[in-house]
This record gives structure tokens, sequence and C-alpha cells, in this order.
């Protein structure tokens, strides 16, 4: 057995407690509250250079699937060209089998100037904030997946990942995220991982691995 098997392969435990859910609640509305009045000015720059980008939308929603498997929508600033969703016109051969298998592209042509920008600082992810305020997004969680993608990279597991609240930031985020692929099985372990043992004490451990993280654009794209 390896270090990654033993560190992330354990089984499930008891669920999380009322207290848990409890005060992860009430953290989510503080500090997305507090955040979306923080930061409402750079909402508006943010806003203004990708309209100014291309002429096209600033917000992009893309359906996802939230707790439970109900369907939800998360909003991001749009950081691609007008028309991305056409992969056959956009994409070459080797880059479309990439993203079937990945759901992301390395050096994704797509991607529009200011787009990779948002990106690199994890800014295009700013609109969900409303997400948590709402209650479909928490701050820390699995990432919320497409259908597609969730029931053919979990399989007998996927209800197991949406046992959890999808969040912001989760533990495969906070270990490079484009360093952990679906492709080596990476990323499922440690999005089932959490969905097995999140508690107070691994939202904190989550929180701060992320922010060291981002500061060093470890694994963003």
């Amino acid at each position: 057995m390896n270090d990654l098997t033993k560190e992330h392969g354990a089984e499930r435990k008891a669920g999380p407690t009322k207290g848990y859910l409890f005060f992860k609640r009430a953290f989510d509305i503080l500090s997305s509250g507090f955040a979306l009045l923080l930061f409402s000015w750079l909402f508006l720059i943010l806003a203004l250079c990708v309209k100014l980008s291309d002429g096209g939308t600033v917000f992009y929603r893309h359906p996802r699937v939230g707790k439970g498997g109900k369907n939800i929508y998360i909003p991001k600033f749009r950081s691609m060209k007008r028309n991305a969703d056409k992969l056959e016109d956009m994409l070459t051969p080797e880059q479309l089998e990439q993203y079937r298998r990945e759901y992301k592209i390395d050096n994704d042509p797509r991607i529009t100037k200011v787009g990779h920008f948002l990106r690199k600082t994890s800014l295009d992810e700013l609109p969900q904030l409303w997400s948590i305020f709402k209650g479909d997004l928490s701050v820390v969680g699995p990432r919320p997946l497409m259908r597609e993608e969730l029931e053919e990279k979990y399989g007998e597991d996927a209800e197991k990942l949406v046992s959890v609240k999808p969040g912001l930031i989760g533990w495969w985020a906070a270990n490079g995220r484009s360093n952990c692929t679906y492709e080596s099985g990476e990323r499922q372990k440690l999005e089932l991982y959490y969905a097995s043992h999140c508690s107070l004490g691994f939202d904190i451990k989550i929180l701060f691995k992320t922010i060291g993280s981002v500061l060093k654009g470890d694994g963003a794209q």
C-alpha cells in the first residue's frame, strides 16, 4: 500500500455532526456576505475588464450537481472566448481527447488574455461567493461537477461525493488541482477522502493550505 492510499484510502467514518454543519453554514453566510461587501469594488473592475476584452457577457453560469444530486448553477467571471462550448470548432483532436479525459485542457486556446489572469489568480471564481451566501455551495467542499463528469469519473462513488455540499475550495484544489488528475485517480481519492472525513479541523487545514497554493500559483490554469 503506497503513501497516497494510506493517507486517502481510509474507510468512511460517522457522518458530520449537527454542530459542525451549523457552524459551517454560519461561517459560509458570514464570510461570503462580508466578502461580497468588501470586494464589491473589485467585482466592478473585473466585470469592466471582461466586458471590454471582447464585448461578450461578463458572467458565465454553468450547470453542476449540488448536494444530494440536485441541479445548481455556478457563476464565474467569463474567462473564455465566445462560443467556447463549440469544442469541435475550437480544439485540436488532441485537445478534444484531453478534455474528454480530464474535463480540462493544458494551455486551453479558448481562454482570453483577461481570462488567463483571472484563472491564474482564481479571481474568475469570485462570483461564487453569491452561491455560498445563498447555500448552493460551501466555502470548503469537493468541487461541483457536471452531471456527466460525476457519473463517468465517480461511478458507484458518485452518491458518496454528493453527500456533502460542494465548495469553492477543497482538498483536491489545495493539493495542486491541475497536478492531481482523473487519469491518475488522485483527484477522485482526494475529493472522496474529504467527503468521508469532513470536520472543522480539516476545513481549517484546507483553508490555510489553499491560501498557500494560491499565493504560489500551484496547479492553477
